[in-house]
């Protein structure tokens, strides 16, 4: 080989190398905290969903837990590994879930995933660590195992027999079992349990409601602590009345904390919540739930404001729920801050 060919090969490298780095760390949204109680904690927001917009959704929430609350926040997504849009039809591919190593605190919002165990090592690494986690509406669902049912994680499965419920039910209370309200007909109002009116996580909360329905809870143990009730609505609008009859009596519980002891026998807090659409997170009350949820789990419980910022920061203006009405072509840096 020539010397000239030898350049040119050497510096065609260097240009794929360099883009394969680019492009790499474009897979995810970085958001560095400013200023508040939440400096020096680190939260990894998961999503991948074909349904609720999560990809939507997590960016707007990790925004506002950066600049108003000063936690660093990392957005994963569901990615198209040829293109490197997001997509979240595509069930196997969710870059960066190494950035749990260092995380403080997991948000998950995913929907029937079936990620490489390579990649599922992470979350189950994470469990062990015995370190807090939100889970949001379809989390109770989050893994489903149809292409590799030899993997040592396909107990995470929302059918398990092995894992009763999977992921959902053994780690977050429940697993997926039904739509208690009436999907698209019937929205939902959160009530809040006044049993813990008190509690941190609902300091300043009030007028939780969302266009999302009720789910069905049926497994969730006695010693979860239901923060919030979800009352089955008879239409689409937060003033519509509650439904007559046994959809209301008892209601299901909508928002819950509870305790996760791993095989390591490290116990992680929980927060779960069946309500968590992007058009739910536009209510206030929902959004600073969640924020004061974070502070709670992860140890600074005692500095949740008395009425926590939930400002957006930028634009917000999420799509309705519904299968395949993601915006297309659009990659995580068009998430991140300008």
């Amino acid at each position: 080989m020539n010397r000239p060919i030898v350049k040119f090969w050497f510096a065609g490298y260097l240009a794929a190398s360099l883009l394969a780095s680019v492009a790499h760390s474009k897979e995810w949204a970085t958001y560095e905290g400013k200023s508040g109680p939440g400096k020096g904690k680190h939260i990894v927001l998961v999503t991948g969903d074909e349904e609720y917009r999560s990809e939507e959704a997590m960016p707007m929430l990790a925004k506002i837990l950066a600049e108003r609350h000063g936690f660093t926040c990392t957005v994963l997504f569901a990615i198209d590994p040829v293109s490197g849009d997001i997509d979240p039809t595509n069930q196997t591919n969710i870059p960066g879930l190494e950035k749990l190593e260092s995380a403080d605190l997991m948000i998950l919002y995913t929907r029937f995933r079936e990620l490489p165990d390579s990649a599922t090592r992470h979350i189950d690494q994470y469990l062990k660590s015995g370190k807090p986690i939100i889970g949001l509406r379809t989390a109770t669902h989050a893994f489903a195992y149809s292409r590799n049912a030899d993997s040592p994680y396909a107990r995470y499965d929302w059918r398990s027999k092995e894992w009763p419920g999977g992921f959902g039910q053994q780690v977050l209370g429940e697993t997926w079992v039904s739509h208690h309200g009436d999907h698209g007909k019937e929205s939902s109002r959160g009530v809040i349990n006044p049993e813990y009116q008190d509690d941190p996580v609902l300091r300043g909360v009030d007028n939780i409601w969302g266009p999302s329905d009720v789910y069905t809870v049926k497994h969730l143990p006695d010693s979860a602590q239901v923060l919030v009730w979800g009352q089955v609505l008879s239409g689409m609008n937060p003033d519509d009345a509650p439904v007559e009859g046994a959809k209301n009596d008892p209601m299901m519980p909508m928002i819950w904390a509870r305790d996760y002891q791993s095989a390591s026998g490290k116990t992680s807090k929980v927060i779960c919540s069946t309500m968590g659409a992007a058009v739910d997170l536009e209510n206030e009350g929902l959004r600073r739930l969640l924020v004061n949820g974070c502070y709670w789990l992860v140890g600074i419980g005692d500095r949740i404001p008395a009425k926590a910022d939930i400002r957006y920061v930028g634009e917000y203006d999420p799509r309705y729920f519904g299968f395949g009405d993601y915006e297309k072509g659009l990659k995580p840096a068009d998430y991140e801050l300008k």
